[in-house]
């Protein structure tokens, strides 16, 4: 039995995981961003289609999809008053 081949296996072994570990984890941040970006981008279209009728309307882009995604409620009421200050 080649101990140094079981060695160079058990190796290679090791770096195909640490090589996995360290692609799937800034991809698991990727997915969790993109989420939060669509369920952000479904509250701003919901409010822009409600608020129609009174006049009140959020720009839609990626920016303000990730915030009010990742921030929730405060984010929207961040974007609102952005709005009324700068515009």
């Amino acid at each position: 039995m080649d101990y140094n081949l079981i060695i160079a296996y058990a190796f290679g072994i090791i770096l195909l995981y640490l090589v996995a570990r360290l692609l799937l984890v800034p991809l698991r941040y990727l997915v969790y961003a993109l989420y939060n970006a669509a369920i952000g981008g479904l509250v701003i279209w919901g409010l822009n289609l409600a608020g129609q009728y009174i006049g009140f309307r959020l720009a839609l882009n990626p920016a303000t999809a990730l915030g009010v995604g990742f921030l929730g409620v405060p984010g929207v009421a961040l974007l609102f008053v952005l709005q009324r200050l700068l515009g």
